[in-house]
């Protein structure tokens, strides 16, 4: 199978660094050329809880996009994401985008409406890609953050991974 163009979005606001390490360790397990935008830390959006620590990664794929699903889904569930004692959300992962598809993919809808939703989707996507054009509203990353007017507050936070800092 020919590799694909994937961005996803990393977020953890439970032990956030711990988390987004083994996320990006296990991702970088089966994934090719895996670049990550710098790591943002954000108030939470849509439920109560801590701050989280969000960040984009993109790579390439040889997978099925259903497969690549089922394989975040287990990474997620490796940190502790549907153990029912939980509080909070150890590690989120989602398909942002797989390469230029477009549609409801057996109830992944692609791309992602979080990308024109939310600052600490958009800002990483618009650095790690700035002229990637997104497949929905035929506009680049870069002039989507631009124009972009959403109210969330981002700030950049310090982040090694493999001894390289993320986030300058």
């Amino acid at each position: 199978m020919p590799l694909t163009q994937i961005f996803l979005g990393l977020g953890s606001n439970i032990e956030r660094e711990k988390h987004l390490h083994a996320g990006l360790e296990a991702l970088d397990s089966f994934l090719h050329e895996m670049t990550c935008s710098p790591v943002f830390e954000s108030q939470p959006v849509g439920i109560k809880s801590g701050p989280f620590f969000n960040l984009v990664v993109t790579a390439y794929t040889d997978l099925p996009l259903m497969e690549l699903d089922r394989r975040l889904k287990f990474i997620e569930a490796d940190n502790g994401r549907y153990a029912p004692e939980r509080k909070g959300l150890p590690l989120d992962i989602d398909v942002l985008l797989f390469g230029e598809q477009v549609g409801n993919f057996d109830g992944l809808i692609l791309p992602r409406a979080e990308i024109l939703k939310n600052a600490f989707v958009l800002w990483p996507l618009s650095l790690i890609a700035p002229q990637r054009v997104h497949p929905g509203v035929s506009k680049t990353f870069e002039a989507l953050w631009r124009e972009a007017q959403i109210d969330q507050v981002l700030a950049p936070v310090s982040f090694e991974w493999r001894g390289r800092q993320l986030t300058p």
